[in-house]
């Protein structure tokens, strides 16, 4: 089985148990700071995906790191995964569990990337737009990419809106190339 759908079943499994005790938001904080330690320690990351450290060794630091700082829900989560000797995969059920949680509030990831950072009102105004357009809460996800030289690309979910400078060239440069005025025998 991959490791993603093992991921996703553990996240599931925890979202549940979590809704169940009444401890999503407390448990979806809880695997944020996962998230971030991860990202920014890559020892950590490596020590958890690292087969050769004993699973009680891998435990002991996850307990150090964590134990005071999230729900005893979310410390004996990490146990049965260490018992498991799964903890490589903690990182992936917490991008999972993240996702879940996203639906299950109705929380729709949208994603701009434009030139120059949106003003408050145009990122208010964006989210306005979205959340009406999708009927749920958005997301909203800003990238700077100075390339683009204007305009901006919207993704929410499988959909792309291309509205940028960078774009428009492009198509423009391929309509060019296309000459209708060159007789072609």
């Amino acid at each position: 089985m991959s490791e993603f759908r093992v991921a996703s079943r553990y996240a599931k499994s925890l979202i549940e148990l979590a809704n169940e005790k009444g401890l999503v938001e407390q448990v979806h904080a809880d695997m944020q700071l996962f998230t971030e330690v991860i990202s920014q320690n890559r020892d950590f990351q490596l020590l958890l995906r690292n087969p050769i450290v004993k699973p009680e060794k891998k435990l002991a630091v996850l307990n150090a790191v964590f134990k005071g700082k999230v729900q005893e829900l979310t410390l004996a989560f990490f146990n049965l995964i260490a018992r498991k000797q799964r903890e490589s995969l903690l990182e992936f059920v917490a991008t999972s569990f993240e996702e879940q949680y996203n639906e299950l509030k109705g929380i729709v990831k949208a994603q701009v990337t434009s030139a120059l950072p949106l003003t408050a009102s145009l990122r208010e105004q964006l989210g306005i737009k979205l959340a009406a357009e999708y009927g749920q809460q958005i997301q909203l996800e800003e990238i700077i990419d100075p390339s683009l030289i204007g305009g901006f690309v919207l993704k929410v979910g499988d959909k792309q809106i291309d509205s940028s400078v960078k774009n428009s060239l492009r198509k423009l440069r391929n309509e060019f190339k296309d000459n209708p005025y060159i007789n072609k025998l």
